[in-house]
């Protein structure tokens, strides 16, 4: 797994700041809420449900913290 790639991926997992998304990797990725959509998300299970197939993009891999950050955002900016 590298950052910038596009990956397909289930929500495990809905919260108040955000979704767990399952890649196939040994940790689920969290997707922001900030990075659910293009548009203002106020809760983030208008966007997303559990055990949806969604398209996930690698932002960030921190190992240390076993921790990896992802977007569904369209249009990101690099």
């Amino acid at each position: 797994m590298k950052v910038g790639m596009e990956l397909p991926g289930i929500v495990t997992n809905i919260t108040a700041f955000g979704a767990f998304v399952d890649v196939g990797v040994h940790q689920d990725g969290l997707v922001h809420i900030s990075e659910l959509a293009d548009r203002y998300v106020k809760n983030p299970a208008d966007v997303v449900k559990v055990h949806q197939r969604v398209k996930v993009r690698v932002l960030a891999i921190d190992i240390a913290r076993k921790r990896i950050s992802m977007s569904m955002k369209k249009n990101i900016i690099k």
